[in-house]
């Protein structure tokens, strides 16, 4: 199945998490078909500083899909067939980690996958692929990640592992606590398999993980308290501005194409 490529381009993408579902102000509202069905919403296509930009709420604009449902292979075919060849992807996250504070940003450069059942590759068959995935975030793309947020005055981690669990619900204490004794930093739903699926199609990624809570496994002080839905949209609504502005200020420092590593993706990777 193949659907006719958009009118409109874009060469940056940027998905939106939870309570994150704006970015662009004057731009063009679109569906994008795709043969995995329909992305998680309309992809709207604006300019910032002369890059052209789609931007995707990853759960819908009225955050409809919960993370285990997101369509994650039709949102990140929609971003290529558009033309876009990096990706930001900020998202809700918790920490597992005490040094790691809501509030403070994390440039991660390791998932751990603890998902199941998900839709999470385009080779299916009958050509084997295999793609490399050692380094899952495009070096490149976390540099000027780290740089901006600098620039901004933001308090940033510029390494993390982050370890994606299934959802909707949040973890117990047990599988909390044992994820910070594996010292992984960053506790999300939604990193796995989007990164992979847009490395799978040649596309530069970069996850920017905005904390908004400490995981339930951070036991011992009274303060902490289990995370909940409504703690989360709370803290991610009010670091909306900050986000934005670092948004902006990454954009236009993003090559004009991916890296050799992201691009030659399939160089090796098949039988």
């Amino acid at each position: 199945m193949s659907f006719p490529p958009p009118a409109t381009t874009a060469e940056i993408g940027v998905f939106g998490g939870s309570g994150f579902y704006s970015l662009l102000d004057e731009a063009e509202e679109m569906w994008v078909e795709t043969p995995y069905g329909l992305p998680s919403d309309k992809i709207t296509v604006g300019t910032i500083e002369g890059r052209k930009v789609a931007f995707l709420p990853r759960h819908g604009a009225d955050h409809r899909y919960p993370p285990h449902a997101i369509n994650y292979r039709a949102n990140a075919w929609a971003m290529k067939a558009l033309g876009v060849h990096s990706i930001i992807g900020p998202c809700a996250s918790g920490s597992l980690q005490s040094h790691v504070a809501p509030g403070d940003f994390v440039v991660c450069d390791q998932f751990v996958d603890r998902t199941t059942g998900r839709k999470d590759t385009f080779y299916d068959g009958p050509v084997t692929t295999h793609i490399a995935m050692a380094d899952p975030y495009c070096p490149t793309l976390r540099k000027i990640a780290n740089e901006s947020a600098r620039e901004n005055g933001i308090v940033v981690h510029e390494t993390g592992t982050v370890v994606v669990i299934q959802g909707p619900r949040f973890s117990t204490k047990a599988e909390s606590r044992w994820f910070t004794a594996a010292g992984w930093e960053v506790i999300n739903m939604t990193q796995y398999p989007e990164c992979y699926l847009a490395r799978e199609l040649g596309m530069a990624y970069a996850m920017i993980a905005l904390i908004t809570d400490w995981d339930v496994g951070l036991e011992g002080d009274p303060n902490i308290k289990p995370v909940t839905h409504e703690e989360v949209v709370k803290v991610f609504l009010a670091n909306n501005d900050k986000l934005k502005k670092l948004l902006y200020t990454i954009i236009p420092k993003i090559p004009d194409k991916a890296c050799d590593m992201v691009r030659n993706v399939l160089k090796g990777a098949r039988f």
